[in-house]
Formats: structure tokens, sequence, C-alpha cells
């Protein structure tokens, strides 16, 4: 059943893994494809989406979400349209840098413990992050689901939002490789439908899995 005439819904899916999900690197602005895992991960994510009668598909052009918006829009029918609203965290420097690594930063320590106050060195904070998305977001046309294809940072950030939880908060939202979230919006009042709903459930209890990089 398609939302009511006054509502927007949101679906929101993070891209698929890349081998830099795997090796714990910062990926930011760089284009780095899907891996195998990522494609079949998207597959199954199509299949869980076909009921959903989604109306559109809005994606971050970097690589590994245009791929995965692409194998959706083929299973579902639909052209992408691309929106840099949704591109990942600027994080500069500190991107290809593995997490084990960039942690010694002291300006990463700083940026950890004050998200909101002290930018990356690609010059974001998390408020500049979550500005972005919800940006994107307020495109979506009343009466539809749009499906957002983006990256952890920026769909955590949103979810906060949604949720009216703090932003430097935003770590404590989980969101997987291909994890789905859905948010129903009119305009006064919103009501956030679930979190990170993934198409093969059992990964979320994969230790390989647990806080991969962005």
């Amino acid at each position: 059943m398609p939302p009511d005439g006054g509502t927007k819904t949101l679906l929101i899916l993070r891209h698929g893994e890349t081998s830099w999900n795997r090796e714990r690197r910062i990926m930011g602005a760089a284009d780095v494809p899907l891996n195998e895992a990522g494609r079949s991960q998207c597959a199954r994510a199509a299949e869980l989406l076909a009921p959903s009668a989604i109306d559109a598909i809005v994606t971050s052009p970097l690589r590994r979400a245009q791929e995965t918006a692409e194998i959706l829009g083929a299973a579902l029918g639909l052209v992408v349209r691309e929106d840099p609203d949704l591109e990942e965290v600027r994080f500069g420097s500190w991107q290809g840098m593995t997490y084990e690594e960039v942690m010694r930063d002291p300006q990463y320590v700083k940026y950890a413990a004050d998200p909101c106050g002290s930018p990356t060195p690609g010059g974001e904070t998390i408020l500049d992050v979550q500005a972005r998305g919800l940006s994107a977001m307020e495109k979506a046309a009343v009466g539809q689901r749009t499906l957002f294809v983006s990256h952890g940072d920026i769909i955590r950030s949103t979810v906060c939002h949604y949720l009216a939880i703090p932003p430097a908060q935003y770590r404590r939202v989980r969101i997987d490789n291909c994890g789905l979230s859905a948010i129903d919006d009119s305009g006064g009042r919103t009501e956030v439908k679930f979190v990170n709903v993934l198409p093969d459930p059992g990964r979320a209890w994969d230790p390989l899995h647990w806080g991969v990089a962005r």
C-alpha cells in the first residue's frame, strides 16, 4: 500500500561491501568498487525491496553506492538519479588509512571526542554531514516511496535526526553494508519504522563485519 498523500516514505540503504570495508580502511571520497560479496548483498537487497512499490532511487555518485543503486534499479525497473549531498564524509588525509592507523592521529582523537565541533581534515563536522543528508531527503516527493543509497555516517546522522538523538551520538546507530532503514515523514510528524534491516540477517552476528570501515 502506498503512503498517504501527505506523507513521504524514505527508504535508506547503505552501499554493499567493498574490499576496503574488509580491510577496515576509510574510503571517504575514494571510488572503491563493490566486491563480489557486496554485489551478492545488493542482489538480495533487491529481493527484499521488491514488494515495497518504490517510486524512485537516488544515490550518492561514489562508485560503491552507484553500483549498488544500479543493481537495485535494474531489478526494480527504475532509473537511478544522483545527488552529491549523499556522498560519504570528506575525510581528507584520513582517506585510505586503516582505523588502527587513524586512531593514532591526535586530530582524529579530537574529532571522535567532539564530532560536532571538530571537523575532519576534509573540513566537515557531523553536523555538516547530517545537513547534507537531510537536504537530499527533503527533495523526496510527498506521496511516494524514495530509496536513497548512501554511506554509513550520512545514514547514522540522518537517522539520529529522525529519532531525536543528539548528532554527537551518531556512532550508537549501527548501519551495516546493505542495511536498510525506513522513515515516514509527514512534515510535522515523523515515524522511524525500522533501522538496519539486513537481507542476510545472520551477518549482523558475524564478528568479521563488526565495526567495518566506511
